[in-house]
């Protein structure tokens, strides 16, 4: 009976590790934020602390996963499928306007440079207005690392 009880620990240990593994990995740790989309980036590729962000600074994963009108997808878990950035942000790198010619904001967000920075240092920059402070990197050189 002994070895029953130990056999069904052993099994449940199991099931909880392969559980628990397949459960996060929806949910990295660090995303690096390598994609073709910037191929011709100038700067060194942004390592994303995903895992910061929600549980250190308390972000709901819908104040980056939004939805087409750019709300904030509402009852977003850690694990919950999501669609990535480029997914709705097709066009790679910057928007670059034609002489003369100047693009709207929507026109901007088509672009999955524009799209990602205009997220990121908005939620940045508000986040330092809120709390008087400079935490939050605002500049370039602060989430670009050097390129090798």
């Amino acid at each position: 009976m002994k070895n029953k009880g130990l056999l069904l620990a052993f099994a449940l240990a199991a099931f909880c590790l392969i559980f628990g593994t397949v459960a996060y990995a929806g949910c990295p740790d660090m995303i690096k934020m390598d994609n073709p989309a910037y191929s011709t980036h100038k700067k060194g590729i942004v390592d994303f602390s995903h895992k910061k962000h929600y549980t250190d600074y308390k972000i709901g994963c819908g104040e980056c996963h939004h939805d087409a009108a750019g709300k904030p997808i509402e009852g977003l878990k850690e694990g919950d499928p999501v669609q990535s950035c480029i997914e709705c942000h097709k066009k790679p790198a910057k928007a670059k306007a034609k002489k003369g010619e100047k693009l709207t904001a929507q026109q901007k967000l088509e672009y999955h440079a524009d799209a990602v920075h205009q997220n990121c240092i908005d939620c940045h920059k508000d986040f330092n207005n809120k709390s008087g402070t400079k935490a939050a990197p605002t500049s370039c050189s602060k989430c670009h690392p050097k390129k090798k």
